[in-house]
């Protein structure tokens, strides 16, 4: 059955629990906390489908600063009821059994999340509730109390998007006109310039792939660019502006590039399907193109700048910047920087050695400092090669000093270097790497 139809269904039998909901209670306009405690209480199916719907919609009026007042809350209100666990801790110190071990479960579960659960089974339930803690996430980092009602939305979202419930599709030309627009306007990488370079990005020698999930049968959810090249490129710029190759030629790509990886859904955010789109990519790829060998990215270092001028301003750097340094890392903050050949051939070999010691040894607890090499990482890539000024886009620029990483997939080595990252947080590297820490490059004045 397709998921629009099921959606009707749902719908329908969402309205037909009007009526019946209207004769038990009345057309009530309770506040929305008193509907959802409501609906907790509810048993009819019809009447809880309906008021499930009303909940969110009624959400959906409410103010910002009254969303927040809800997940507050939601917070306070919707805690386990104290009196049940106390009991159930008491029944598993005198006899810690499976049975007491899961009693225990039960009354130590928040009602929140048998409220999402309900929410989730009304009529596009499933993408209100993504844009509710997409929400709840922009108001945390100010409320830092709510990180509990987060947690159980998070532990709903790993179950209902499990990569069982996933399909992999090609995005090709021939894809419907408004997912395609979803991709231009969802595309945070390499920002595509309209219907042309999106064309261009669908040709022959290009790949796109996205994840979709039944219930959001037209959203993606996250989606990948390929480019189909001989050897590893060293700029997004030789990448965006190839020209086409002539489909009469003999083209024999030996080389996948994975250049832009895009998640969708600002409300999934922590519920991460990434590495299983790049594992079921990559296998696709070997499958349909033989002559293919390597499988690489071309990523970028978004969080470098921000940690140089960390560094540069830290009186307890263990850098240590001599002033010649300093005056010359300056240039970075200046127009067009990279235009001038002289500031360019002294800044090369130090900046060039600052992205490889920040990508080894800036770390946030026992990970990698960037989140770009945290996800490449653990999913067996190794740390391959740093291209200099691979990305001159403004953005680029900002974010990475127009630095691009190349992280190689080597399906061989994969299994052994996720293992060795995450038991000893050991960073699979190359040796153009380990070269690059060897010595370091000084400017000088």
């Amino acid at each position: 059955m397709k998921a629009s139809s099921l959606r009707d269904i749902v719908a329908g039998f969402a309205a037909a629990g009007l009526e019946v909901f209207e004769r038990m209670t009345g057309r009530r306009h309770d506040s929305l906390v008193s509907m959802c405690k409501r609906l907790l209480r509810l048993k009819g199916e019809a009447s809880t489908l309906f008021l499930a719907h009303d909940i969110l919609a009624t959400y959906n009026r409410l103010s910002r600063p009254d969303r927040l007042s809800f997940f507050k809350r939601l917070l306070a209100e919707f805690m386990p009821d104290p009196e049940g666990l106390k009991q159930a801790i008491s029944r598993y110190q005198r006899e810690p059994t499976p049975s007491t071990v899961a009693a225990l479960g039960a009354a130590a579960e928040s009602p929140r999340k048998e409220l999402f659960r309900l929410l989730n089974a009304g009529p596009d339930g499933t993408a209100a509730i993504i844009r509710m803690r997409q929400d709840l996430r922009g108001m945390i980092i100010q409320n830092s109390d709510l990180k509990p009602v987060d947690a159980d939305l998070r532990h709903l979202l790993h179950a209902w998007f499990n990569p069982g419930f996933l399909r992999v599709e090609r995005i090709s030309w021939k894809t419907p006109a408004f997912i395609l627009e979803k991709l231009i306007h969802y595309e945070s990488v390499h920002e595509i310039q309209g219907w042309n370079d999106l064309q261009r990005r669908l040709a022959d020698d290009r790949r796109c792939f996205a994840f979709f999930h039944p219930a959001l049968p037209d959203e993606p959810l996250i989606f990948v660019e390929i480019a189909l090249v001989r050897g590893l490129v060293s700029s997004i710029q030789e990448v965006l502006s190839a020209e086409t190759p002539d489909p009469n030629g003999d083209f024999r790509p030996t080389a996948a590039i994975f250049y832009s990886i895009n998640n969708c859904q600002p409300g999934l955010a922590g519920v991460s399907f990434g590495n299983f789109l790049i594992k079921q990519v990559t296998d696709a790829l070997a499958e349909e193109i033989p002559t293919l060998k390597h499988y690489a990215t071309l990523s970028p270092v978004p969080g470098v700048r921000a940690w140089l001028n960390e560094e540069i301003a830290s009186p307890r750097s263990g850098i240590g910047f001599s002033e010649a340094e300093r005056e010359c890392l300056a240039q970075l903050d200046g127009p067009a920087w990279y235009e001038n050949v002289p500031a360019v051939r002294q800044m090369k070999p130090l900046l060039t050695y600052l992205c490889a010691y920040y990508m080894v040894n800036a770390r946030r607890g026992d990970e990698p400092r960037d989140a770009v090499a945290r996800f490449h990482l653990r999913n067996g890539a190794r740390l391959e090669r740093i291209n200099w000024l691979a990305d001159r886009s403004e953005k680029g620029l900002r974010e990475s000093a127009g630095l691009l990483v190349n992280y190689v997939y080597d399906r061989k080595a994969l299994a052994r270097n996720h293992e060795a990252y995450v038991n000893d947080g050991e960073i699979a590297r190359s040796p153009a790497i380990d070269q690059l820490l060897k010595e370091r490059p000084h400017a000088q004045g």
